[in-house]
């Protein structure tokens, strides 16, 4: 259950497979101009490790998704309820490999404005990035984000640092899932977290502390160059503790 929707599994009667449908929530009011964004953000990407868009109908003046069911878990699920820790080097290959999907998603002309640990999922080592409900074409314009408090508007802007500001805070998850603190002081990720000064660096661009990435070329280089490319699929393996 999301802000503007909710979505059920179930089976296609007439293929027998597995889908998701996805319901607009009455109480928000999501109309169909919504959906019809969503969808046709969907139709347009058509990647391996985006959910395909089966169809779209409406019930009782209700609009509803129907999307390809993924079997995965997301980071979420890995990271609060099964227990998985991260390194720095772990955590920066599983970024690595979310760009390469962003990185896809971007060439089409759409930004995402919702990389959190619930939209990425895991399956069998692959990651997928679901729920594009947020999901906008870059430059197109948004009523009142003027008024939006900074992080929010941050996240909410059609242009590629939106993603990389989510993404930062993503990768901050990661590398807090191993953290132990030492101190009940409250302090900034920079003071808890022991980190190489390259990943220091990556971080506080994509947070916009510093000069923000101006495309998402630069970021994979510079993530490559941290993690070294030639390791190989066991690069996103996480610890379970």
């Amino acid at each position: 259950m999301g802000s503007y929707g909710i979505a059920y599994m179930a089976s296609d009667l007439q293929t027998g497979r597995s889908v998701v449908v996805k319901q607009g929530r009455t109480k928000r009011n999501v109309s169909g101009v919504v959906f019809q964004r969503e969808a046709a953000i969907l139709r347009r990407l058509q990647h391996p490790q985006i959910p395909k868009l089966y169809d779209m109908f409406v019930e009782k003046g209700i609009p509803h998704l129907v999307m390809e069911y993924i079997e995965g878990e997301t980071v979420e699920t890995l990271i609060f309820d099964k227990g998985y820790t991260y390194t720095e080097h772990q955590s920066f290959c599983l970024l690595r490999d979310v760009l390469e999907v962003v990185a896809c998603i971007h060439a089409k002309g759409v930004v995402h404005r919702d990389l959190r640990i619930p939209n990425i999922l895991l399956c069998d080592g692959v990651v997928f990035i679901i729920d594009f409900g947020l999901a906008r074409f870059f430059g197109e314009p948004i009523p009142h984000l003027e008024t939006y408090v900074l992080e929010k508007r941050l996240r909410r802007e059609t242009n590629a640092k939106s993603d990389f500001y989510a993404l930062g805070h993503f990768t901050l998850f990661l590398l807090y899932s191993s953290y132990e603190p030492v101190t009940e002081e409250e302090r900034s990720w920079e003071e808890e977290l022991s980190l190489s000064a390259e990943a220091r660096r990556i971080l506080r661009k994509m947070l916009q502390i510093d000069r923000p990435y101006d495309n998402i070329a630069d970021l994979i280089n510079d993530v490559d160059q941290l993690i070294g490319r030639d390791i190989g699929k066991q690069r996103i393996h996480s610890t379970k503790q």
